[in-house]
């Protein structure tokens, strides 16, 4: 039997920044369908950013997004009865949602604060390369690094 094809979707920009990608960032910090919460998260969180670095909050999203995109990860394959860790090019639409997924999990995990501020706090310590984002990014190239042996493994 086939696989069910998979459509192209398409996304809705934010409506402040008029962006796509921030659209789907919202969507991913939002929780229990609350879009209008977790826009206002999104948009004081940009606000805060301009605050601290007095830069654009956009372009700081943007670095940040680039700084802890992988380019590399490891995928498990059966091959005669034992399983190998074999290294792989991210796709550029799974660099994206994972460098997203990360920053929103780096900014939940801290303690303390609003998600606001640590949504701000952790966006900012991305597109410096630092924070809990970049070391999972490092983590992530670290395995595949060592993995490479089996790289001959690839479909």
């Amino acid at each position: 039997m086939r696989k069910k094809r998979v459509y192209k979707k398409y996304h809705k920009a934010d409506m402040d920044y008029s962006r796509i990608d921030i659209g789907r960032f919202t969507n991913y910090v939002m929780k229990d369908g609350k879009k209008s919460v977790a826009e206002r998260l999104v948009h004081s969180a940009f606000k805060k950013i301009h605050e601290i670095t007095k830069e654009d909050p956009v372009k700081v999203f943007e670095k940040a997004l680039e700084n802890t995109s992988p380019m590399l990860e490891v995928k498990s394959r059966r091959v005669g009865g034992a399983n190998y860790q074999v290294p792989q090019e991210v796709r550029p639409e799974r660099k994206f949602i994972l460098s997203i997924r990360w920053i929103i999990g780096a900014a939940r995990s801290r303690k303390g604060k609003p998600m606001a501020d640590k949504l701000a706090e952790e966006l900012i310590s991305a597109s410096k390369n630092e924070g809990a984002a970049i070391k999972k990014k490092l983590d992530m190239h670290r395995m595949a690094e060592a993995n490479r042996a089996f790289a001959h493994f690839a479909r």
